[in-house]
């Protein structure tokens, strides 16, 4: 029996597979395969991407995957490789749980005060519109608002409508 390496292209060979076949089936690049039937574990992706090649190789040849892997992993820990056991895997996806669900509360929270604000101005719009309803009706509505200041209120709104115009004139010309 020779290396893990060796045997998995011994049964490859034995059953006449070719590396483009499984590299077909599998879409395993052909130079990882290659590293993985020449005990080249450091080429491999690492983790379990490595695992995941075995397997995909195994399954394409014919072969047990379950059984495969474990002597994978017997000669990855033998040629001085260290596993690292899909915590750091279980720990990334947890933190991308984490960040996706402080993103949405970000939202909700502003959408919240952006949905209380529009009720604010939307009951203090009722509220003018009501007051002034009821002023028009019963005339007191005309003392509230002086003369002058309507007239003053006028200006300020043609001046403010001129420097808009002449503003948007410069912008879009």
């Amino acid at each position: 029996m020779g290396s893990f390496g060796e045997d998995l292209r011994m049964e490859r060979m034995s059953r006449g597979i070719a590396l483009e076949q499984i590299t077909a089936v599998t879409k395993i690049s052909q130079h990882h395969l290659l590293a993985l039937e020449q005990d080249r574990f450091r080429q491999l992706p690492g983790g379990i991407l490595s695992k995941g090649i075995v397997r995909g190789y195994a399954g394409a040849v014919g072969l047990d995957q379950h059984d495969w892997t474990e002597r994978f992993l017997k000669a990855y820990v033998a040629s001085g490789q260290v596993m690292d056991d899909d915590r750091n895997w279980m720990a990334f996806a947890s933190n991308v749980g984490k960040a996706r669900l402080q993103q949405r509360e970000a939202v909700e929270f502003r959408l919240r005060w952006v949905g209380a604000v529009l009720l604010l101005l939307l009951v203090g719009a009722a509220a003018y519109l009501t007051v002034r309803y009821y002023g028009v009706r019963a005339g007191w509505w005309s003392t509230v608002l002086p003369a002058n200041s309507v007239a003053s209120f006028q200006a300020l709104y043609g001046s403010a409508r001129d420097w808009v115009g002449h503003l948007s004139a410069r912008l879009f010309s």
